[in-house]
């Protein structure tokens, strides 16, 4: 199964020099993520879960003010077995869909690719805005909705597991 963990640079530079990413929460492609993007297209769906765990990564962001204001998603193939369906209900919360949890931590090594936001001044100012405003946005608030879609203009970059130290450099 693909999963997508969210996750910021600096955990990213951690799960590096200690070779496990251990963060649970994950993104993959649920049965409330088919139903709410409705669609049989796998490789729309696993967008559609990468998008969500990039969401994540803002929240995480928003939790971090010292940390790089770049969005980062590692993705990974791990046995089904590595996977748990999340303990809340995807169906209610709208920053749930598609989240699952991961049973242990990963080693890094066995990631597939990293995503993550370009380094370019208009991208991470937006990120910055973006991740200020996300927890109003999942209140309800229209405006800070509006400003954390367009952290979301900005597709995120795909990096082999390779150059995750020119990434963190």
């Amino acid at each position: 199964m693909r999963v997508y963990v969210p996750t910021t640079l600096a955990a990213l530079a951690q799960a590096h020099s200690g070779g496990e990413l251990d963060q649970s929460a994950a993104y993959a492609v649920t049965p409330a993520l088919r139903e709410w993007y409705v669609s049989d297209d796998l490789e729309e769906l696993e967008y559609a879960a990468l998008v969500r765990a990039a969401q994540s990564s803002l929240r995480l962001l928003a939790a971090d003010p010292g940390a790089p204001r770049r969005r980062v998603v590692v993705a990974l193939d791990v046995p089904d077995k590595a996977v748990r369906p999340f303990p809340g209900d995807e169906y209610q919360d709208q920053a749930s869909l598609g989240r699952v949890e991961l049973a242990a931590p990963v080693e890094l090594a066995k990631a597939a690719s990293v995503h993550a936001d370009a380094d370019e001044a208009e991208v991470t100012a937006d990120v910055a805005t973006a991740a200020g405003a996300i927890t109003a946005a999942d209140g309800g608030d229209a405006d800070a909705q509006f400003t954390v879609d367009g952290a979301e203009d900005h597709e995120l970059l795909w990096f082999a597991t390779q150059e995750i130290p020119a990434l963190l450099g």
